[in-house]
């Protein structure tokens, strides 16, 4: 039974024991939950995070450091957080790690090579224990060259299969082929490609290749006037990349988008020219962002499980915090293809 504490009493601060005598673990179980060790079955660590949040335990930062030699922050590296596909995965990861009792620190490379070195090397995250990172740049060479410092997990398509590094993978060109065999099987045959840049990175890399490999296998031929270039892959590119491209060719029936931004700026570009979507052309998007959910018509798309990607990159970082002899993984996120209004559903 708990003694009432005296009124205006200092509250004592919560101990490990008290959470483990509520969780009814041993301390031992409490303290790897809190240091985010990998063998803790998930109900227990379930359990005893429900208790910790319950009592509002805080452990001692300093003291944690100070056995385990880390800080209990990982970092998040991405082109740009101001893409909603960005904003989602990160939002995902932070509340993976608040799980795990870490702290989350985002850095922001803008895609640029030298911004991306920066982040590989640690320096502008080099209080952290380990790095998720999402490069578009950096060769595979760089990518595969030791990382001793910072326990290092790449995220989406930047790295080839034979860079030996902890990845959660993107099969972009899947992705690719999926949305484009959609657009195939509902009888379009002038399809356009969104998403190819001057300097490009392997994703548009890879989203192309799918295109071209759909068109192959369904007998149609590659026409390089249907992949106009584009800035960059925002809103804004989209819908310039299809005015020119409905100005140089009006038999367009239908349009692949390699990011949903892109698709939402395609839109707008055929509503301005008085093209109905999906009747004159259907567009398909990638990355299932809500604002395709609620676009007029709603946005086809093929969604990417970023859930997924925090959890396994995640997953990934702390066993190689745990055993940085362990071998490379490699794991692939799964992805569907969603069929809305833009496409003819």
């Amino acid at each position: 039974m708990t003694t009432p504490r005296a009124a205006g009493a200092p509250r004592r601060p919560v101990t490990i024991r008290d959470v483990a005598a509520a969780a009814d673990v041993s301390p031992k179980t409490v303290s790897n939950v809190v240091n985010a060790y990998v063998h803790v079955h998930p109900d227990t660590r379930r359990r005893v995070q429900e208790v910790i949040d319950a009592l509002g335990y805080r452990p001692s930062a300093v003291g944690r450091q100070l056995r385990s030699g880390r800080t209990g922050m990982v970092a998040l590296a991405v082109p740009t957080i101001a893409a909603p596909y960005f904003a989602d995965l990160a939002a995902h990861v932070a509340a993976r790690a608040r799980e795990r009792g870490l702290v989350l620190a985002v850095e922001q490379t803008d895609g640029q090579l030298e911004r991306e070195r920066e982040v590989a090397e640690g320096r502008p995250v080099r209080f952290a224990d380990g790095l998720i990172f999402s490069p578009l740049e950096m060769p595979d060479a760089e990518l595969a060259a030791p990382h001793p410092d910072t326990a290092l997990v790449l995220i989406g398509e930047h790295a080839g299969a034979d860079v030996p590094v902890d990845t959660v993978g993107i099969d972009s060109t899947g992705v690719a082929r999926l949305a484009v065999e959609h657009l195939v099987a509902a009888g379009r045959t002038r399809i356009a490609f969104l998403g190819w840049k001057d300097v490009t990175h392997n994703t548009a890399r890879q989203r192309l290749a799918g295109y071209r490999a759909a068109l192959e296998a369904a007998g149609l031929p590659h026409d390089p006037g249907l992949v106009p270039h584009v800035a960059d892959w925002t809103s804004h590119d989209g819908h310039d990349a299809t005015t020119a491209l409905l100005a140089a060719r009006p038999d367009v029936d239908a349009v692949f988008a390699a990011d949903d931004q892109m698709a939402l700026g395609a839109m707008a570009a055929l509503r301005a020219a008085g093209r109905r979507v999906p009747e004159d052309v259907a567009v398909v998007g990638v990355d299932d962002v809500a604002g395709g959910r609620y676009a007029s018509p709603s946005l086809s798309t093929v969604a990417i499980d970023r859930a997924f990607i925090a959890e396994q990159a995640l997953a990934l970082l702390v066993s190689r915090l745990e055993d940085p002899s362990l071998p490379p993984r490699r794991v692939q996120t799964p992805y569907r293809l969603v069929v809305r209004e833009s496409s003819g559903s």
